[in-house]
């Protein structure tokens, strides 16, 4: 339940009228109480908090019209409006704290453009896979409640350099026009550096297209840029974006609280934490969240509720055999 510095910090914030603290501090309460088996009371407190923060948002915010990639641009971008938080996310705290600051410039843009600086919104993202790069887009979309457009491209490079320069123009001015997240994933497609092997006169131009338009961009919009190869990129791109934020493998500390939380309606029984941080080291995010689904099938389809450590450490163990050989 909730502990002595949580109900002070609830009630600090209440009286305070600071409603973004308030709803945190709720949050992790009722994650709290899901971790010591208290479901039912965690559940139903993130239900109140569900329809309070969407009554707040049918008060206060400007909805952004539904819209569809149209034409040209619909073999170029899906969209999505997703639903995605960062409470349901598990990050560190540095990470946390660096994606705070960019909803909280975002949120307060008016403020900071009235004083001639601008918020962040050009950001790569760099890291391994599985690792939570393309869930964050999601999830910045979700808090700022605008769509998610995904660049789609094996649309958008071709063998001709002037279709390319085209269909990035389409892109951008859809930026320009429309208010949302854009995310180019695996984006050393077009970042490549100007110096690599094969076509390279192509690979430049293509670059520096992009280049351009990135540095003349000055929309509301967030451009994302994610890449599992950070190594490969271009030098120049570094430049363009006001954040390059990494994305970490899990260490021991964020193992136990990926499996905690997605276990949350689980008996954890007879955990030896050691064994099963140590069967999940080079693990990806994503790797140890379907263990962990992984663990509770099992113990589900044995007529239990109860997941033990030989259940975990056997599901990682399978993980890390069935992973691709690089």
């Amino acid at each position: 339940m909730a502990r002595a510095d949580q109900i002070k910090a609830l009630v600090e914030s209440h009286f305070s009228g600071d409603e973004q603290r308030f709803q945190a501090t709720a949050i992790q309460v009722a994650a709290s109480a899901a971790r010591q088996g208290h479901t039912r009371f965690a559940r139903e407190l993130r239900a109140l908090i569900d329809a309070a923060e969407e009554n707040a948002s049918q008060r206060s915010f400007k909805p952004v019209p539904v819209v569809q990639p149209r034409g040209e641009l619909s073999g170029l971008m899906a969209v999505t409006y997703p639903k995605t938080r960062f409470r349901d996310m598990v990050l560190d705290k540095e990470l946390g704290g660096r994606l705070e600051r960019v909803l909280v410039e975002q949120r307060q843009n008016d403020k900071l453009r009235s004083h001639g600086l601008e918020p962040r919104r050009k950001l790569l993202f760099k890291g391994a896979p599985g690792n939570g790069k393309t869930m964050t887009a999601h999830a910045l979309a979700g808090e700022l409640k605008l769509p998610l457009f995904s660049i789609q491209l094996d649309g958008l490079i071709t063998k001709y350099l002037g279709e390319t320069a085209a269909k990035l123009r389409l892109i951008f001015d859809a930026i320009a026009g429309t208010r949302a997240v854009y995310l180019f994933d695996e984006f050393d497609a077009i970042g490549a550096r100007r110096d690599t092997g094969g076509d390279v006169g192509e690979i430049r131009r293509v670059l520096n297209t992009f280049l351009q338009f990135l540095e003349q961009d000055d929309s509301d919009s967030l451009v994302i840029g994610a890449t599992n190869y950070a190594d490969l990129l271009d030098d120049a791109l570094f430049r363009r974006f006001d954040d390059v934020i990494e994305f970490s493998m899990p260490d021991d500390t964020l193992v136990r609280r990926i499996i905690e939380e997605r276990l949350a309606g689980f008996t954890l029984r007879q955990t030896g934490w050691s064994g099963v941080t140590k069967s999940a080291r080079g693990l990806s995010f994503a790797e140890i969240v379907h263990a962990s689904e992984d663990a509770a099938k099992e113990a589900l389809l044995s007529g239990t509720v109860s997941v033990s450590t030989t259940q975990l450490t056997r599901a990682l163990s399978v993980r890390r055999e069935t992973r691709p050989q690089s």
